[in-house]
């Protein structure tokens, strides 16, 4: 059997199949490598003062990992700079704090020469390459330049950018043509790949093929939906663990017979944390008989704090918290809790689990998981409600939500109040069908989809491209 090599930016191997603070994608990617008997490739977090290319192997919790450290200057211009100050706020349609630095994107594309010129001699003939993410899009490329043959898959977590935007990205078309050295291409949901084939069928020699693939840039691109879930059962474990039990119990009896709601976010300017604090003080004023009988438990771990970009997000939210606070709060009841940590797996199952309400407001998001995980850590005898911004790529699948417009304020307040008020067998009804779909996306079913696609996919898609550079096509 093939062997799969994973490649992602950062490698994030969980110690074993228990550790809870490893992610649910981190847990199957893992399960994945120890079925095929691969291994995992990336950066390893660290820096050097001169790059020499030396990978390090260990064994980390049954699985093979590979890393290399970058050098600071690597560092800064592929991971802070083009990563993180470029794509990022580009696919999250935010050109308004896109950074174009020349230096970025050749940090970004120098970077990835280095991840292959370390990770080409250390694959086999018959290895099956996934590729993960935005900081790697040109890596397939400076693979086939070295002389890979193998098939080669990627997909984004995150959104695809509208055409006019990515547009504005110096140099758009160069880094699109490089994506056509992968045999297959994985968004999240439908609009995020039409959004990838109007691109590609816009430009001059455009031509859309199928459903599945267009021909541009003298090649054809085949592209596929593959919705990523959670691991339903061992979440669903987690929620009813000692360390669940115990912050449940916690939780309650710091609510004080209050109703909770929840919102557990990254500090990332994509997810509308601003728009959700806006939508809660607008509940409460317009709801004055629901003061000291609710509050919000706003989870908030801190993210590229050495990005401008998010030191400020940070200061913006800790003022507009203290101003809901300032407005309503009496000497026992505080509306909002805000949190700037992280908690493990297993203590979010037990958060979730006591919270009536969960707040996804995010303005622009690949999928969105914390929806999924809110879902899967209900009571099905008394479940919780969720409140999910239409911006995101779970809303195609979770339509049982109570969708909202997060850059409205007024429909985010009466969405909180609507929860709060719904009757429990409407709750049970919409739960159900929610918790349907959160199955149906398990998050080792996106696995094995993608893997069996991008396993029968390249030869075929080498013999088009074949066909179409000798004029067949």
């Amino acid at each position: 059997m093939a062997r799969l090599v994973v490649v992602s930016n950062r490698v994030q191997a969980p110690r074993d199949a228990s550790d809870s603070s490893a992610g649910g994608l981190a847990m199957a990617l893992a399960a994945a490598l120890r079925a095929y008997d691969g291994f995992w490739f990336g950066w390893s977090g660290g820096t050097i003062e001169n790059f020499d290319g030396k990978v390090t192997v260990e064994e980390r919790g049954g699985v093979t990992i590979a890393t290399l450290p970058l050098e600071t200057q690597d560092v800064e211009e592929y991971y802070n700079g083009y990563a993180n100050r470029t794509l990022w706020p580009l696919f999250h349609h935010r050109t308004d704090l896109t950074a174009y630095e020349r230096s970025y994107s050749e940090g970004y594309q120098r970077t990835n020469k280095r991840f292959a010129d370390a990770l080409a001699p250390m694959l086999e003939p018959d290895d099956l390459i996934w590729i993960h993410d935005y900081h790697m899009i040109p890596l397939a490329h400076y693979l086939r330049e070295r002389g890979v043959k193998n098939r080669i898959g990627f997909f984004l977590h995150t959104p695809w950018p509208a055409r006019q935007l990515l547009e504005t990205l110096p140099h758009h078309a160069q880094l699109i043509q490089s994506m056509a050295a992968y045999d297959l291409i994985g968004f999240h949901t439908e609009e995020w790949r039409d959004l990838f084939n109007d691109y590609l069928a816009s430009r001059e020699d455009g031509q859309r093929i199928d459903e599945d693939r267009v021909r541009a840039f003298g090649h054809i691109y085949r592209s596929g939906v593959f919705p990523i879930g959670i691991d339903v059962e061992t979440f669903a474990q987690a929620s009813q663990s000692e360390t669940a039990q115990r912050t449940l119990g916690r939780m309650t009896r710091s609510a004080e017979g209050r109703i909770m709601m929840v919102g557990v976010d990254r500090l990332d300017y994509s997810k509308g944390l601003e728009e959700r604090l806006s939508g809660f003080g607008q509940f409460l004023h317009d709801n004055p008989g629901w003061h000291k009988r609710v509050f919000l438990l706003q989870v908030t771990p801190l993210s590229r704090d050495t990005v401008d970009t998010y030191q400020d997000i940070r200061e913006r939210l800790a003022t507009l918290a203290g101003r809901v606070n300032g407005a309503y709060a009496e000497m026992d009841w505080q509306p909002v809790r805000y949190l700037n940590r992280n908690y493990r797996r297993d203590q979010l199952a037990g958060i979730y689990r006591a919270s009536k309400v969960a707040l996804v407001t995010s303005l622009r998001d690949g999928m969105n998981l914390v929806a999924k995980e809110y879902v899967a850590a209900q009571d099905p005898e008394d479940p919780g409600v969720l409140i999910l911004s239409r911006f995101t790529g779970a809303a195609e699948q979770m339509k049982d939500a109570l969708l909202v417009n997060p850059f409205a304020r007024e429909e985010l307040a009466d969405a909180i109040l609507r929860a709060l008020e719904m009757p429990l067998e409407e709750r049970q009804r919409h739960w159900k069908s929610l918790m349907e779909v959160v199955r149906q996306t398990d998050v080792a079913l996106w696995r094995e989809r993608f893997v069996s696609a991008l396993a029968t996919t390249g030869s075929g898609t080498e013999k088009f491209n074949q066909a179409m550079r000798l004029g067949h096509i």
